[in-house]
C-alpha cells in the first residue's frame, strides 16, 4: 500500500494554492475601501453632504457586492441525486462487460427511466468513470473538485469553486455588483483624479491613493464589464458556458438551442420567478439542477444531420410536429413545468439563432 502522508500534503498544498486568486481579490477590495472611505471621503470631500452621500451609497454597494462574493465562493456545488449513481451489482455487471457496446446497452437500460436527453458526440450515453454515474443533462465532471457538477458552467479560480445550479445566480450577483462598484469608485473619483493631475490637492499620501484607485477601478470596470455582458448573454440563451464552447448532443442531434425556453423563461430559470428576490444573493433559481425542459429544435442546415430520421422524407412533416420525447419530471423539481406545461415556437421566436427555419415546436409533457 502506497504512502498516504506525502499525497496528503501534496493535496494540503494544492488547497492553499487555489486560495491564493480569492486573496488577492480580497486584499485588492480591502485596500480599495480604506483609499475611498478614509483617503478620499473622510480626507479629501471637504463637502459634508456629498461625503454622507457618497459613503452611504458606497456601503450599500459594498455590502451587496461582498455578500454575493461570499455566496459564491461557499456555496457548494451541487451533485447528482442518487438515482443517477450505479448501484453495486450494476457495477459489477458492467465492469464484467468488456466491448463498449454491451456496456451501452447496460447504461441505456440504466438511463430508461431517468429525464436525460443529452449524448456524447459518438451518441452514447454520458457516464462518468471517475464518479460512476449517468450523467444528467448540463452535468461535467470537474477535474479540479474531482467531482461532478450539476449544471456545470466553469471552474471559476477567482472564487476557487465551481460555477454552477447552485451558485449560478450568486455568481451573476457578483459580477454585477462587482461592475456597479468599479463604476461607482469611477465615477465619483473622476474630478479628484483630475484635480491631482492639476496639482489641485494637497501634498499628501491622500492623492496617491486617489490615483491608483482610480486607474484599478476604471481597468476593473472594463473586464468585467465584458465578463457580465458575456454571461447575460448566456443567460438569455439558457447556455452555460461550456455548452457556447460545445453544443449539446441530443439524440436527434446537435442543438445549440435545446434547452432555451424563451427569454422570460430563461431568466427565470436562474433568477426565480419572484422579481424581488432577483437582486439578492439567495437561492431562487427554479428546478433542482438534474433535469431541465428541453425544445425540438429545427438543425442547423450548415450541419450535418445525425438523426436517423431525416433519411425517410416521408416522416419528416410527422417528426416536425410530435413532441420531443420527454421523461417524466417530479413537479417539485421544476416551477418552470408546473406552472407552464407547455409552451409554443411564438415564445421561443426571440431565441432562434438561425435564418431560414421554422419556429422550434417547444413541448414539454409528463408521461406515466
Amino acid at each position: 500500500m502506497a504512502p498516504s502522508g506525502p499525497r496528503s500534503i501534496a493535496r494540503g498544498c494544492q488547497r492553499v494554492l487555489y486560495w491564493i486568486p480569492v486573496v488577492f481579490i480580497c486584499l485588492i477590495v480591502a485596500w480599495s475601501y480604506y483609499a475611498y472611505v478614509l483617503q478620499l471621503c473622510v480626507e479629501s470631500i471637504d463637502d459634508v453632504g456629498v461625503k454622507v452621500i457618497y459613503l452611504l451609497v458606497y456601503h450599500v454597494i459594498f455590502i451587496m457586492f461582498v455578500w454575493a462574493y461570499w455566496q459564491t465562493i461557499f456555496t457548494q456545488p451541487l451533485h447528482p441525486l442518487k438515482e443517477f449513481y450505479l448501484s453495486y451489482s450494476d457495477k459489477e455487471l458492467l465492469e464484467r462487460e468488456d466491448r463498449g457496446e454491451s456496456q451501452q446497452e447496460i447504461l441505456r437500460r440504466l438511463a430508461k427511466d431517468l429525464p436525460i436527453y443529452t449524448r456524447t458526440n459518438s451518441g452514447a450515453i454520458r457516464f462518468c468513470d471517475h464518479c460512476l454515474l449517468l450523467k444528467p443533462d448540463r452535468c461535467h465532471h470537474c477535474s479540479v473538485c474531482d467531482k461532478c457538477i450539476l449544471k456545470m458552467d466553469h471552474h471559476c479560480p477567482w472564487v476557487n469553486n465551481c460555477v454552477g445550479f447552485s451558485n449560478y445566480k450568486f455568481f451573476m450577483l457578483f459580477l454585477a455588483y462587482a461592475l456597479v462598484y468599479c463604476l461607482f469608485i469611477t465615477a465619483t473619483d473622476l474630478q479628484y483624479f483630475i484635480m491631482f493631475w492639476m496639482n489641485e490637492l494637497p501634498d499628501t499620501q491622500a492623492k496617491f491613493h486617489i490615483m491608483f484607485l482610480f486607474f484599478a477601478a476604471s481597468m476593473f470596470s472594463v473586464s468585467l464589464a465584458s465578463l457580465f455582458a458575456y454571461h447575460c448573454w448566456l443567460v438569455c440563451k439558457n447556455r452555460s458556458t461550456l455548452e457556447a464552447v460545445r453544443s449539446p448532443v441530443f439524440r436527434h442531434g446537435t442543438d445549440k438551442n435545446g434547452f432555451s425556453l424563451g427569454l422570460s423563461k430563461n431568466v427565470r430559470q436562474v433568477f426565480g420567478d419572484e422579481v424581488r428576490y432577483w437582486p439578492l444573493p439567495v437561492f431562487s433559481s427554479l428546478g433542482d439542477g438534474c433535469s431541465f425542459p428541453t425544445c425540438l429544435v429545427n438543425q442547423d442546415p450548415e450541419q450535418p444531420s445525425s438523426s436517423p430520421i431525416s433519411h425517410n422524407p416521408a416522416s419528416k412533416s410527422t417528426v416536425e410536429a410530435r413532441p420531443f420525447p420527454a421523461k417524466p419530471l417530479r413537479e417539485s423539481q421544476s416551477r418552470l413545468l408546473t406552472s407552464t406545461p407547455s409552451w409554443t415556437g411564438s415564445d421561443s421566436g426571440e431565441d432562434k439563432d438561425k435564418k431560414g427555419t421554422s419556429n422550434p415546436v417547444m413541448t414539454i409533457e409528463n408521461e406515466a
